[in-house]
């Protein structure tokens, strides 16, 4: 026993690791562990192969190796002239690419289009990307000054009032809607067989009209006094900047100290630059109708609008849903439950041809202006349903544990609740978002044109009417909605991942 005990060996050192077969790694052993493992996969396999070469093979052949590259006319991409079989038209899209990404724009002002289009692609990278600082910042840069320099970019004209004016001017159109809808009724009540009903539910609302327009009285005489006055939108500029700061500086309270009332202050100064430096106290730049704005602009202008309008409006519906006050949770309900049950199109031809209706005489809302409304409105509805969902798969606990913290329900609600509500349910979230780019182009059956309208009217000029013009326009807009739908979706997917570490193994 002694002998074969110390006849045995043992190895001091470790074994040199033989590379694995060939057949195992790289892209054989994809093959053969993934594509040729089974019959079914292998059938699968060649079924794919087929479909790639039937589909995807005449797609590059069409796009890039049969496709005319330069051209005057539709001589160019003829047969005949080409001498080959002719694939897409490039031609056509360079000589159209300002109708398809401008529309009707005029030629000397696309500047401000551009500009309009760098100035939100600066402001959105930051927030995009997490490790850069001054989140707070950014946002409200996007969200709330970029809109209106957009707006003043983009259309033009100037200001003959500020915030006092404008919110003096909205509460009074919203007292005579009120008011005109009262007087509608109780003129109806006179030829019908409901006339006391009518009668009684009109001058209710007459009534509920006329107290408002008492109580913003004070906000209504101060803008006619500063009207009177004769300073321009300057002493409304200053007036505003005194009352929001004043209010930020009472909400903020003693803890934050003076930040509000400064950052209130900076905002409002470089809101004075930006006023006097493109000129918008002395008519600013010239004007341009909406009804000559077109293709990808009006495409990302809608889509835009309805996503960062759409989110507010759906987070305030679903929390009313769950509210424990009956009005608000029934109006929350049946204003979710009307919206999801009307087809876009009629929210467009609604917003389009009957809101008007519902206005007072003197009152006319833009076109463009309608159809933001209405994608809003309409998007904000399914938004709701989607976070309402969120909202139930947060466990109660949370709420509860916050509760016994001390945290009242705003805090509760926004520093806990809300954050992982929305964390559930980005997946859908930004399937909305990208449903919402793809149905901007319904708006063309309500005479504005998107990216879409603008190709087909594109199509209408003889100068390039060829076999393979509308499959070159489809194709080139088909890449660019491709390219914005698939971007949303990536970053929704690194957003997930991102917001979902403390669940990883």
């Amino acid at each position: 026993m002694s002998d074969l005990v110390a006849s045995s060996f043992v190895r001091q050192d470790l074994v040199a690791e033989r590379p694995a077969p060939v057949t195992t790694t790289g892209f054989l052993g994809f093959v053969r562990t993934r594509l040729l493992n089974s019959p079914t996969n292998i059938l699968l396999t060649i079924l794919g192969l087929l479909l790639v070469w039937y589909t995807v093979v005449p797609t590059i052949k069409f796009l890039l190796v049969d496709a005319v590259w330069s051209g005057k006319d539709r001589t160019a991409c003829l047969a005949e002239n080409a001498g080959h079989p002719v694939g897409a038209c490039w031609p056509f899209i360079q000589a159209k690419y300002t109708q398809l990404f401008y529309g009707f724009y005029p030629a000397a002002e696309l500047w401000r289009v551009n500009l309009t289009f760098a100035l939100g692609a600066v402001l959105l990278l930051p927030l995009l990307i997490p490790k850069l600082p001054a989140k707070g910042l950014n946002a409200g840069l996007f969200f709330f000054a970029f809109p209106v320099m957009a707006f003043f970019l983009l259309h033009g004209g100037g200001i003959t009032g500020f915030g006092v004016s404008w919110v003096a001017g909205l509460l009074q159109l919203f007292a005579d809607s009120i008011s005109g809808v009262g007087e509608v009724l109780v003129g109806l009540s006179k030829s019908s067989a409901a006339g006391p009903l009518l009668w009684a539910i009109g001058s209710i609302i007459a009534l509920i009209g006329t107290l408002l327009h008492w109580v913003i009285f004070p906000l209504t005489w101060l803008r006619d006094q500063m009207q009177a006055a004769g300073q321009g939108p300057w002493l409304d500029f200053l007036i505003t900047a005194v009352i929001v700061s004043v209010i930020l500086f009472v909400l903020g309270g003693a803890r934050a100290g003076s930040r509000p009332l400064l950052a209130s202050l900076a905002t409002f100064v470089a809101m004075a630059a930006v006023i006097k430096l493109m000129g918008l106290d002395r008519g600013g730049l010239p004007v341009v109708d909406t009804r000559l704005w077109g293709g990808l602009l009006v495409t990302l202008v809608i889509a835009i609008t309805g996503i960062v309008a759409s989110l507010p409006i759906g987070i305030a519906l679903a929390l009313g849903r769950r509210s424990t006050i009956p009005l608000i949770r029934i109006s929350s309900i049946i204003y979710i439950e009307f919206w999801r049950g009307v087809p876009l199109i009629t929210v467009l031809f609604f917003a389009t041809y009957m809101l008007p209706l519902f206005l007072p005489g003197n009152f006319t809302v833009d076109g463009l202006v309608r159809a933001l409304i209405g994608v809003s409105l309409f998007t904000g509805a399914y938004q709701a349903e989607n976070l309402r969902g969120g909202l139930a798969a947060v466990p109660r606990g949370q709420g509860e544990a916050a509760s016994a913290l001390g945290l009242s329900w705003w805090k509760t609600t926004s520093l806990i609740v809300l954050p992982q509500a929305l964390r559930h349910v980005i997946p859908a979230i930004v399937n909305s978002f990208i449903s919402l780019f793809k149905d901007t182009s319904l708006v063309s059956i309500v005479a504005l044109f998107d990216l879409l309208g603008s190709l087909r009217a594109s199509f209408a000029d003889p100068v390039w009417t060829t076999p393979s013009t509308a499959f070159t326009g489809f194709a080139f807009t088909g890449i660019i909605y491709f390219t914005f739908c698939f971007g949303m979706s990536r970053y929704s997917l690194f957003g997930e991942r991102r917001l979902n570490a403390h669940r990883r193994n």
